[in-house]
């Protein structure tokens, strides 16, 4: 399987932002960004005059980052929105935020979606009691997302039982269970990552 393997931290400087892809690290006076915000390489700190293009091409490389998702799939999750009924910005968010390894992330079980990937692909949780280590699986309403009998005794989830994480109103949780469910429909609202999806349309509708 594809992933990146290079310095996360270069991702927010090149992105001009925190993008908060090492959970806890984030958070500290050791994140890099707080140290040396401008993009990363020999000419970081130079003022550059960036084209509409460039505009648009940025905005897409933050949603990549932002969600851990690569040029390919990102590219497919697209086209999906495009063929959905609404607004197709909208509905790439929407696809983005329903995968499984979002939602383990937005449930509290993991402090980065990088880390919620990984747990997925070890093969922790469960979705309506069937096993699921694929990390781009699409998550419906009224889906239960739980953690494996034999993962309950794990540390990290003992955590999430003692310190609930504050939900999207789409979601809710059972931290006794260990379990999480799917609620209701997203809209844009529902969605706080610091993406102009609006940008992503024109880029690829060139």
């Amino acid at each position: 399987m594809a992933k990146y393997t290079g310095a996360t931290c270069k991702l927010c400087r090149r992105e001009g932002m925190k993008l908060f892809l090492k959970s806890d690290k984030c958070y500290t006076d050791k994140c890099p960004f707080a140290r040396r915000s401008y993009a990363p390489g020999e000419h970081g700190q130079g003022r550059k005059k960036i084209s509409n293009y460039g505009i648009q091409l940025r905005e897409k490389q933050k949603a990549k980052r932002i969600y851990g998702v690569l040029e390919k799939q990102f590219r497919n999750i697209y086209k999906r929105a495009e063929k959905m009924r609404g607004i197709t910005g909208e509905n790439l968010l929407k696809l983005l935020e329903l995968r499984i390894d979002n939602v383990v992330y937005r449930l509290g079980f993991a402090g980065s979606r990088k880390e919620a990937r990984q747990l997925v692909n070890h093969g922790h949780f469960l979705v309506n009691g069937k096993k699921v280590d694929i990390a781009s699986y699409t998550v419906s309403v009224n889906d239960v997302i739980s953690v494996r009998e034999k993962s309950k005794s794990s540390e990290k989830f003992k955590t999430f039982a003692e310190n609930p994480k504050t939900l999207p109103k789409w979601l809710e949780a059972n931290a006794e269970k260990l379990e999480g469910k799917v609620v209701a429909q997203l809209s844009r609202e529902d969605i706080d990552v610091p993406v102009n999806e609006t940008l992503i349309v024109e880029l690829y509708s060139k």
